[in-house]
């Protein structure tokens, strides 16, 4: 497998510019430590099977995390696992999600949780998706959320009640700065009833009191209980990536009130949080979001029972990251016939450099270097995967003309071979499984074609034209099609 890293330049490059939600523009990109890039991405409440929206998320900073190390920057990528905490209605009353789905399947918790984060992980695998540098999980760092809500309250920014602990919103002017939502306009009791422990609607829950039932439970200052689900986050962040740190990533439905909540919690504490903030947008069937909670959703291990995996990545690479992506038979189609051309591109080429001559065509490379400009330049402009798909196309347009045309050198066969596993793979994270085993039957394939290829051309010097015709006609209904040139005849899928 191609990885980014493997085709870094020397140093990083400092053309990189991006869309930061705070500022509701495109910035240049200035880390923090020279060099590096800290990332952090608001990851699955593991609690039922990951959706095809869930692939757009993950998918999108994928690609962002491999163009940064593809420009010579070391990532610390951390993802994070919300175990507990997340209750059904996002807001401070109604079950825990992962305690209700605990219920109904009769399992643990964290059977519950641990069945749904393997699955989660193997739809990734398939996917593509490079495992985080670091996945946390929110019940493996409860000393470190209980450790800043009491920052908070010393601070005066939290406050205790009957057992629960709530971020004070008032006491903290700058809440709402991410989303432009100002305090005075959220009005009470717009996402809630006004509960009884608040001393406001707008103020959300650091720490819950476990009442009777409640199975998932640790010992705090305040008695027994669990964490609010905004305050992970905070937590695990600057413990594994530190103030400052460079970007936090997430779906552009945790805008608010989640990562709005984040900031409140970790700047109110007094710790420098994220510097730049990149939201991708969702995932839609008719026009409407995909969502577990309207119930449109369809899962990743159903849709790659019906899909090549590639196919599914190719479709969400082809939309940009802060675009919408309509989920339709149409689309999937669409996407298939994409994928196949650049992978048959892909696939003459290496084929061809089995018995490629010496030499190179300087023409052709000047060509392939100008697509390779185009690609890179696109993904430094936010991350354009939508423009950098179609300089592969461009680059696989004008290796299909020259393959066609004759023999190519093996030097330039070598730098289209270089350019699409390092942009398209290394990248884009495509032409994935290109394992020991694939490369092994690749090879019997060939093998195989040209043996049916020298048959065929038998066929035909005896003048058997109906033999030839009826080995052509049965190639031609498996996806292989036979082109007679004037260097003798080529096959390709």
């Amino acid at each position: 497998m191609t990885t980014p890293s493997s085709t870094t330049p020397s140093q990083p490059d400092s053309g990189i510019v991006l869309y930061d939600t705070m500022h509701r523009q495109k910035v240049p990109f200035v880390p923090t430590t020279p060099g590096h890039v800290g990332m952090y991405l608001c990851g699955p409440t593991v609690y039922s099977d990951a959706h095809l929206g869930h692939a757009k998320k993950e998918v999108a900073f994928d690609v962002i995390r491999r163009a940064f190390m593809h420009f010579g920057y070391a990532v610390r990528y951390v993802a994070n696992i919300t175990d507990v905490g997340h209750l059904q209605d996002d807001s401070d009353d109604g079950e825990d999600k992962i305690a209700k789905r605990a219920a109904l399947e009769r399992l643990e918790p964290m059977e519950v949780a641990d069945k749904y984060f393997w699955s989660f992980m193997n739809d990734m695998a398939a996917l593509n998706v490079l495992r985080p540098s670091i996945n946390p999980r929110a019940t493996g760092h409860i000393t470190e959320q209980i450790a800043l809500i009491e920052e908070l309250i010393e601070r005066g920014h939290a406050y205790e009640s009957e057992g629960s602990v709530y971020f004070d919103v008032r006491s903290w002017p700058e809440y709402g700065k991410l989303s432009g939502r100002k305090i005075d306009d959220q009005e009470e009791g717009t996402r809630e009833a006004v509960r009884g422990d608040k001393r406001d609607a707008r103020d959300f829950a650091l720490w819950k009191k476990a009442e009777g039932g409640h199975i998932m439970r640790w010992p705090s200052p305040w008695g027994e209980g669990f964490p609010g689900w905004h305050i992970e986050c905070s937590a695990m962040s600057l413990k594994y990536l530190g103030e400052g740190f460079d970007i936090h990533g997430g779906g552009l439905d945790l805008e608010f009130p989640h990562h709005e909540a984040e900031i409140a919690q970790a700047e109110a504490a007094g710790h420098a949080f994220a510097r730049y903030w990149m939201h991708n947008n969702m995932l839609t069937i008719g026009g409407e979001k995909m969502s577990k909670s309207k119930g449109n959703f369809t899962t990743i291990e159903d849709v790659l029972k019906r899909h090549d995996p590639m196919v599914v990545r190719f479709l969400l690479v082809s939309s940009h990251y802060r675009s919408i992506t309509e989920f339709s038979d149409a689309a999937f189609e669409a996407a298939k016939n994409g994928y196949r051309r650049l992978s048959e591109t892909l696939h003459e080429i290496e084929r061809r450099l089995g018995d490629a001559p010496d030499g190179e065509d300087a023409a052709l490379d000047r060509k392939i270097e100008a697509h390779v400009r185009a690609f890179e330049d696109a993904m430094r402009d936010d991350f354009n995967t939508p423009k950098a798909v179609a300089a592969l196309f461009g680059l696989s347009g004008d290796l299909n003309t020259a393959l066609a045309a004759g023999t190519v050198g093996r030097a330039s066969l070598e730098r289209a071979r270089d350019a699409f596993r390092n942009l398209g793979e290394g990248v884009l994270g495509l032409f994935a499984g290109g394992g020991t085993a694939q490369q092994d039957d690749s090879q019997v394939v060939s093998t195989l074609m040209e043996l049916v290829l020298k048959a065929r051309q038998n066929y035909r010097l005896n003048k058997q034209y109906a033999e030839s015709d009826e080995l052509r006609d049965t190639l031609t209904a498996v996806g292989v099609t036979v082109e007679d040139t004037k260097d003798g005849p080529r096959w390709r899928r």
